[in-house]
């Protein structure tokens, strides 16, 4: 709220009894001023100094006729000029006050009124504020638990108000022996009793809470879950491939431009990496997921390949065999080309959601230490990319640890991770790749939001 000058505004009406066109001397600002204060005590048959002359002069006031007055004293007549009342003191020293309007000088002045004691205003108390609707997503992968817990804010946009996130490794041992591991699923129930506990501490509206390739393809998966439920008090649901590709693709639509032609998004995770091929030549629509015109899921992450070939030492040569590796799978894919008509186009991408990308973008970035902000949405172009995996190869496992984008948690596993990009750069080469450090619960949230239809209340809940 602006805060007006009032000193402005008083000294506008302390000189009304000058001339419109001459300015006033501090004096008579000063008079001015105190003559206003009179004024609201004067008798309203008298009006003030606007208009008062000798020939309003109250004699009850001066206590002598006009007549009587000496013509050579200009004194008084300037005092008369300003309007001010001289009153004379009784006997007893008291200031007699002026007759209301409408009495006579034998009438003794009316009483003056008593204000009406009433008790002072209060503003009506207001209602409290409407309570946005609060959603929430988990998603249990391979290598991670994740949580994120939400209000919907402008149209396709929401607030992260909480968020968990630990590295569980829920799939440690799975390639080799199919099923999870004691420890692994001790250290899984264990974070997802936490996202539990933040869960209840909350009125949510919606929330989905899911499990991908560790439960999937475990074959104590189900059973797994079941405890979760007991000892966590949390029902997860293993999703398809599909549904988990169609997430990721949900929760980065903001970073597709809207002269954006074609993009093939890939998820690197932990037991699996989801790619889907986005044609966006035609009319788009608000969901990016209604774009995919084809999609895979490889059963290769960034846990399962560095089991099977080794992620502490990685040679050159071992680094190539995972590329080849990935890239035999991608050529299993049919759907492979179905954006061929825009990998020239400059106006086409990759997009990654993954903590590979991000990796990648940190130490193009030479972050002393890893900040979201900068590194979501990073445009990175193709040299940069070969230059970081290079670095990359370069550097031992302590080194690896050393980075502060990578650490001891990632430092076995993100040559697998860098090994998976590189074969999807082979088949299908861009100049540009954007990093999103967002990925399924986005998804899920996005979608939440919009099916409950909150976006289309402003945001502020059905």
């Amino acid at each position: 709220m602006e805060d007006h000058d009032t000193g402005a505004g008083a000294s506008a009406v302390g000189m009304s009894g000058a001339s419109p066109t001459q300015s006033a001397s501090p004096q008579q600002v000063r008079f001015s001023r105190h003559a206003g204060a009179h004024q609201r005590h004067a008798d309203p048959r008298h009006p003030g100094p606007k208009h008062a002359g000798p020939k309003h002069v109250d004699q009850r006031q001066t206590g002598a006729s006009q007549a009587d007055q000496p013509k050579g004293k200009t004194r008084k007549r300037r005092k008369r000029k300003r309007g001010r009342k001289v009153f004379a003191r009784d006997e007893n020293g008291a200031v007699p006050q002026p007759a209301p309007a409408g009495t006579t000088a034998s009438q003794p002045p009316s009483p003056p009124l008593q204000a009406e004691r009433r008790p002072p205003l209060q503003s009506p108390p207001r209602p409290p504020p409407q309570e946005l609707p609060v959603f929430a997503a988990l998603d249990l992968g391979t290598n991670n638990c994740r949580l994120l817990v939400a209000v919907p804010g402008r149209h396709g946009q929401f607030r992260v108000i909480d968020a968990f996130s630990r590295i569980v490794r829920l799939g440690e041992g799975l390639t080799a022996s199919g099923r999870l591991g004691q420890a692994a699923m001790d250290r899984a129930v264990e974070a997802l009793k936490v996202c539990g506990e933040k869960l209840r501490n909350r009125k949510i509206r919606k929330a989905r809470l899911i499990a991908t390739e560790a439960c999937r393809s475990a074959a104590n998966g189900v059973e797994f879950l079941d405890r979760v439920e007991r000892e966590a008090g949390l029902k997860l649901e293993i999703i398809d491939r599909q549904t988990e590709a169609r997430l990721a693709v949900s929760g980065c639509g903001s970073l597709v431009e809207r002269d954006t032609q074609g993009v093939v998004l890939f998820d690197i995770g932990g037991g699996s990496s989801e790619i889907a091929l986005i044609d966006l030549t035609g009319r788009r629509s608000p969901r990016l997921a209604n774009h995919i015109v084809s999609w895979t899921s490889l059963p290769v992450g960034v846990v399962s390949l560095a089991e099977r070939f080794g992620g502490r030492t990685v040679t050159r040569e071992t680094f190539a065999a995972m590329v080849d590796d990935v890239a035999a799978r991608l050529k299993a894919f049919d759907g492979r080309d179905r954006l061929a008509h825009v990998l020239a186009s400059p106006n086409f991408h990759l997009l990654g959601t993954s903590g590979t990308v991000t990796t990648l973008a940190g130490v193009h970035l030479d972050l002393e230490r890893y900040d979201r902000r900068r590194v979501d949405g990073l445009w990175m172009d193709r040299d940069s990319v070969d230059r970081m995996i290079e670095r990359l190869i370069g550097w031992d496992f302590q080194q690896r640890c050393a980075n502060p984008c990578i650490g001891a948690d990632r430092a076995d596993l993100v040559l697998a991770g860098c090994a998976i990009l590189e074969a999807i750069r082979g088949v299908w080469p861009s100049e540009r790749l954007r990093v999103a450090d967002r990925g399924l619960r986005e998804g899920i949230l996005s979608e939440l939001m919009a099916d409950d239809g909150v976006w289309r209340d402003g945001g502020r809940g059905a």
